[in-house]
């Protein structure tokens, strides 16, 4: 193809884009929100029948996995972090665990979720020979997957808000694992909303990892749970 021929085809090329680039860019704009709700819908329907919201109806696991968040955000206590807590200490005291995993972000020296996590949970009662910390939780997927991999996790109880459980279930599913969520009580009102529309995104991200077959930022070697006998 000579330049001549180049020229013509880059310059009808550019014609198309001028003349219909905005409604091109309409299309994109009115078709996006489709997309991302509709596979924020499909992360969802994974946990179809497998969140329990009532203590007496969770059945019995051998472990907990207890996702990790900050304690305080912005110098006040975060209620979703509390909630959490809660929640683990609800189940273990229901007899319906026999071990806890707590994973969480411990990236820098000064910031550690899963240490945290386990001092409030044996402040509470919970012997601490029967809390596990997976300082490599960085992320939903790196949790999950580590669960598996490194502690042995096979069929367990997730816990974190509804929104929360509902993507972790969808990625335990997605690695071939057998997992129900025990839902720590939601936030309402703005951090409720904000953390909804956040999760559209991070339902969007978990498949797109899925699909490219993400994996943890770090495995290493295997390591053992107490359970309590």
């Amino acid at each position: 193809m000579n330049e001549k021929k180049k020229g013509i085809i880059l310059h009808k090329t550019l014609t198309f884009l001028f003349r219909h680039g905005r409604i091109l860019l309409v299309v994109f704009v009115l078709c996006l929100p489709i997309f991302l709700l509709s596979i924020d819908f499909h992360v969802s329907s994974s946990s179809k029948n497998r969140l329990f919201y009532d203590i007496n109806n969770v059945p019995h696991r051998r472990a907990a996995l207890v996702l990790g968040c900050a304690k305080y955000t912005h110098g006040r206590p975060n209620i979703f972090y509390r909630n959490r807590i809660n929640a683990a200490v609800n189940l273990w005291r229901s007899g319906k665990i026999d071990a806890i995993l707590v994973s969480g972000d411990n990236s820098r020296k000064d910031y550690d979720e899963p240490t945290t996590m386990k001092s409030d949970l044996v402040a509470k009662g919970i012997p601490a020979e029967y809390i596990t910390i997976d300082y490599a939780g960085f992320r939903t997927l790196d949790s999950v997957i580590r669960a598996e991999r490194i502690f042995g996790l096979e069929e367990y109880i997730v816990i974190s808000q509804p929104f929360h459980c509902r993507r972790a279930i969808y990625l335990a599913k997605q690695h071939g694992q057998n997992v129900i969520g025990w839902c720590a009580r939601d936030v309402k009102g703005y951090f409720g909303i904000k953390s909804r529309l956040r999760e559209i995104l991070a339902r969007n991200k978990a498949a797109f990892d899925v699909l490219i077959h993400k994996q943890p930022m770090y495995l290493g070697k295997r390591e053992s749970v107490t359970y309590k006998i």
